[in-house]
């Protein structure tokens, strides 16, 4: 199977791009279907891999899913077989796809067990479940992990709300602990909760199947328990890393671009620092249009210190696109401080932008110090391997800005998280070919 993509860098694209459904999001929201018997239409489903192997597993688990249109389908969550969750084949499937851990919150609020092994992902460090297993726990679940066989068994006879103070603001921690928490007896306070827009459309839909939820968009959600869920229709937001990852592109290709239906007043302030390092931009309506720019210079703190871009907590910027803001700044004029505070590994990727002739200082394994070189000389292409789904895509961006031809191997971890993306990208002029 290809597994591929050989690019020559230098062309331009022109446009309209229009993003795909949220995948983030989307993890959570198919997860939900499993609180509720009825049926649930869900739309704007992003075709990725990872979105894909979870509705195969929900399928295995007895959902009955029906594709209505290219991005729409309908769940029904009627007669569930949870002995499949016992199967070497769930193990292998759950193992292999890091979102399926979200079942767990819906089937112990529903059918009071569940059973996971350990699940797999991006290679960006650790990424611990504490979060997840203490909420859980303290809604009354009990967690048994068998080592040799690295899976868990969860049971709950009695999930009762409780006051939850989150020891992150995890945000599938958090939609976890609020899908167990829904059909639980009583109400429960959920403290430092993940505010992203993922919650707060996850919110929003349980709400419209008979959920108690207050404070959404606050890091203080309060959950009075009901006794069942219904049915609902639910459109997903599109995708705020994918409007990110073309803003950067656009950029670093001098492409003019169009990226429609972006939902603006959902991004925060992932379009105010791609602006900080020089990338024009206008809004138009719920369009943002990038104009195609020779240079962009990095602006500096008003005391004339260097800039520091760093990741954290919604409404904080998204550590997902620190990648891509990375790659980008190797071609502005001007100095930038990454700052990756979640995970350890995340920039690890940057061995291969220094090769393509990037000006990067690898402070330690959560700083990089990017001098750009202001489109002085171009990178040249190299042969490469994505280690995950962001860090892929940065490539992507600087093989498809640089000199020569690149060769990108690995794309699985692309397409995990990019709904054909090569595609999408040669229709807009890009020379990318899977091989």
């Amino acid at each position: 199977m290809a597994n591929t993509f050989e690019v020559t860098g230098g062309y331009k694209l022109k446009g309209e791009i229009v993003p795909q459904g949220a995948k983030n999001e989307a993890l959570q929201i198919l997860a939900a279907v499993l609180l509720s018997k009825e049926k649930i239409t869900i739309s704007n489903i992003p075709d990725i891999r990872d979105v894909m192997a979870l509705i195969d597993i929900l399928k295995d688990l007895g959902v009955v899913v029906i594709k209505l249109g290219e991005d729409t389908y309908s769940f029904e969550a009627k007669d569930i077989n949870l002995d499949y969750l016992q199967t070497d084949v769930f193990r292998k499937k759950g193992a292999s796809l890091r979102g399926s851990v979200m079942i767990i919150g819906p089937l112990l609020a529903r059918f009071k067990k569940a059973y996971m092994p350990k699940p797999g992902g991006d290679k960006i460090g650790r990424r611990r479940m504490d979060t997840h297993f203490i909420g859980l726990e303290k809604l009354g679940a009990t967690f048994n992990y068998d080592n040799n066989e690295s899976f868990y068994s969860i049971h709950a006879d009695n999930l009762k709300g409780t006051y939850i103070l989150l020891d992150e603001p995890s945000v599938t921690g958090t939609a976890n602990i609020l899908m167990g928490a829904v059909l639980a007896k009583g109400k429960t306070t959920i403290y430092n909760a993940a505010c992203e827009p993922y919650l707060q459309q996850l919110c929003s839909m349980l709400n419209r199947m008979g959920a108690k939820i207050t404070g959404v968009g606050s890091n203080l959600l309060y959950v009075e328990g009901v006794e069942e869920l219904g049915g609902t229709e639910h459109r997903m937001l599109p995708d705020m890393i994918e409007i990110g990852s073309f803003i950067g592109m656009a950029a670093m290709t001098e492409s003019e671009l169009l990226i429609k239906n972006c939902r603006i007043d959902m991004l925060a302030n992932i379009p105010t620092v791609f602006q900080k390092l020089g990338i024009q931009m206008e809004f138009r309506g719920d369009d943002i249009y990038i104009p195609s720019q020779k240079n962009y210079e990095i602006q500096r703190f008003i005391d004339g210190s260097i800039m520091t871009i760093a990741d954290g907590p919604w409404p904080l910027f998204t550590p997902d696109l620190i990648s891509i803001v990375l790659v980008v700044a190797t071609q502005a004029k001007g100095t930038v401080l990454i700052h990756q505070k979640m995970f350890e590994s995340r920039l690890f990727f940057v061995d291969k932008l220094i090769d393509m002739g990037a000006q990067i200082t690898l402070c330690d394994p959560h700083r990089a110090s990017v001098v750009g070189i202001n489109k002085d000389y171009k990178l040249r292409g190299i042969v490469m391997t994505s280690p995950d789904i962001r860090a892929g895509v940065s490539l992507l961006i600087a093989a498809m800005s640089a000199e020569g031809k690149s060769t990108i191997h690995n794309i699985d971890q692309i397409d995990r998280g990019y709904q054909n993306i090569d595609t999408r990208l040669n229709a807009l002029g890009a020379n990318i070919v899977r091989k």
